[in-house]
């Protein structure tokens, strides 16, 4: 046997040992952390959300017509946090926002995520007990409006942000593949591609993990990933996320994407900035050739209309804000975050994993690589700066831990993941 092919059995082995003892230390984990469902008989309905009490502060903000105007800040917040769209950085701008006012997080039990991929629930809620209200919600969860809205005040702002499908397949294929069981049996060496050129080949709708790997959008959005996409309940279900969401941000604009968030939220310039977070070493805007760039496309065709749809809005939402102010305001943002790089960053950009000296800004990797990249702080940092830098620098895990979460799910998993020598 060729040792390509020794090698190959070995990894396939490895994975099938290790997600049958992970499945099965999960699903014990989870019968025990898992909070029991509320009795329908014992609240039927449950008492309406109590807004949390505001605080009094203002911003100087501008409203669409450039007119300067004191506005209060919004802290009443549903972030949907979507896979592989920069929704780590978003986190991060979040937790200081909600630290600096002292919101009240919603935060998850025992992990960084609200039992995902399962549809959310209330119960899945850290501490929840029934009339309670919060202001942020922000964590990885398939998204439930009607779980989610029982957490909030009415007027609150939802808002989340999405990317071109073509891309986030690739970022999702490379980032997931090693925890989606059919993917094990593809034996090229360029795995993407030969997925591509055959999908149905390899796609098992059922299968562990396939969620990942077809319309990933619409599913986070607690929709059926594979429905026609000519089916009537896809145009209906785009229409409603409409309806529900204020804002839906797009990766590739990002910076364009930030101000809108800040002027719908009333936010200050500091609030809005920000590192890359969670970013894929040696990672190009696509890697996708034409021809497979379009067979993802093809392949991934309900978060295409999904896309198209909110490409469409945003830079609507993009003229009513006006365009010359638009790159203005973007401009100043980018400003800004170069002076905070050169403040904050020891070498002025991201490194690899091996090179950064703190564990507490090691970023969570993907299974059986260290593909992302993370920062060092510099030394002798001044005061003002100091603690504003080491925030926006801490990865999503360790800010959690910050918060107050336990994450001892989550950290086991990295141990059992360390034990196999992923």
């Amino acid at each position: 046997m060729l040792p390509k092919q020794v090698k190959h059995w070995k990894s396939m082995c490895k994975g099938l040992i290790l997600g049958t003892l992970v499945t099965s230390c999960m699903i014990l984990l989870y019968s025990y952390a898992t909070p029991t469902e509320y009795n329908q008989y014992f609240c039927i309905l449950p008492p309406p959300c109590q807004p949390v009490d505001q605080y009094e502060a203002f911003n100087t903000s501008q409203n669409a017509q450039g007119r300067g105007a004191a506005c209060t800040p919004k802290v009443d917040i549903m972030f949907m946090k979507t896979h592989k769209t920069a929704s780590s950085t978003i986190l991060n701008i979040l937790f200081r926002f909600g630290e600096k006012h002292r919101l009240k997080f919603a935060f998850p039990e025992s992990r960084n995520d609200f039992l995902y991929p399962a549809s959310f629930q209330r119960s899945h809620v850290k501490d929840y007990q029934p009339g309670m209200c919060f202001n942020i919600i922000c964590n990885h969860m398939r998204f439930n409006e009607e779980e989610v809205r029982k957490l909030l005040p009415a007027d609150t702002i939802y808002f989340t942000i999405i990317r071109d499908p073509a891309d986030l397949f690739e970022s999702s294929f490379h980032y997931f593949g090693r925890i989606i069981p059919f993917t094990w049996k593809i034996s090229a060496d360029d795995k993407l591609a030969e997925f591509l050129r055959d999908p149905w080949h390899y796609y098992d709708p059922e299968g562990f993990n396939s969620f990942y790997l077809k319309n990933l959008l619409f599913f986070d959005f607690g929709y059926d990933n594979n429905l026609n996409p000519d089916d009537a309940r896809v145009d209906k279900s785009i229409k409603a996320i409409e309806n529900r969401f204020d804002l839906v941000m797009l990766l590739e604009y990002f910076d364009e994407s930030l101000i809108l968030l800040k002027d719908i939220l009333c936010l200050d310039m500091e609030d809005i900035l920000y590192f890359k977070l969670n970013a894929r070493k040696d990672s190009p805007v696509s890697r996708l050739p034409l021809e497979l760039r379009s067979l993802a496309s093809d392949w991934n065709k309900i978060d295409l209309k999904l896309y198209n749809h909110f490409n469409a809005t945003f830079w609507n939402k993009v003229k009513r804000y006006g365009n010359e102010r638009m790159a203005r305001d973007v401009a100043e943002l980018q400003r800004r975050n170069a002076e905070m790089t050169a403040v904050c960053i020891e070498g002025g950009q991201a490194v690899e994993s091996s090179m950064i000296q703190e564990s507490s800004m090691q970023p969570w990797q993907p299974i059986g690589e260290k593909s992302i990249l993370g920062y060092n702080l510099k030394k002798n940092i001044d005061k003002k700066n100091r603690k504003l830098c080491r925030k926006m620098l801490t990865p999503e895990i360790q800010y959690l831990t910050e918060l107050g979460v336990n994450l001892w799910i989550t950290k086991l998993w990295a141990h059992i993941r360390e034990f196999v020598n992923w």
